[in-house]
């Protein structure tokens, strides 16, 4: 009987998301686009990466992944649902210079490569590289986000910490 009560998970009230990137941090306000800067997709942060791996910001399931490998959607284990867009208008890109290293449905945790994608390739193209870490259900499931690191971080360092909905 014990053994199964050790066992269950307890959801969590707060879940902490890493940084897929390396690289410098703003908030979504300042990203040179408006359905990020005015969170017409939801809360989160931005990174303009330093090198091109994206790694997994949480432990989930890829929900996602574009045709034209520029972004990745992600569901984590508290129910997040989290969409990182590499660049700006990189759709146009139509996938060129972008490697995506995971499917659709596969498990992931912190970490784990999802993504790699060439900067100066992007650079070259006249996009942006501002990379926005977007919390979807935002408005359904999060309470506030507290921003964990400083100007400056290294992927798998905490990002942010949502305090959820319960």
């Amino acid at each position: 009987m014990l053994e199964k009560l050790f066992k269950k998970k307890v959801k969590s009230d707060k879940e902490l998301i890493y940084s897929p990137l390396d690289g410098k941090v703003i908030p979504l306000e300042k990203v040179p686009d408006p359905v990020f800067s005015q969170k017409l997709m939801g809360e989160g942060l931005a990174v303009y990466p330093s090198k091109g791996i994206l790694v997994s910001p949480v432990d989930g399931e890829i929900i996602q992944v574009f045709n034209t490998k520029h972004a990745i959607g992600i569901y984590s284990v508290n129910g997040l649902e989290l969409l990182i867009h590499v660049g700006l208008e990189t759709v146009e890109l139509q996938g060129e210079g972008f490697n995506v290293l995971v499917k659709q449905g596969q498990k992931v945790k912190v970490g784990d490569p999802l993504l790699e994608f060439d900067i100066e390739f992007i650079k070259n193209h006249n996009k942006d590289t501002v990379t926005p870490i977007i919390i979807t259900n935002s408005s359904e499931k999060i309470e506030s986000i507290v921003q964990n690191s400083a100007e400056e971080v290294s992927k798998g360092e905490p990002l942010f910490t949502c305090k959820l909905k319960i």
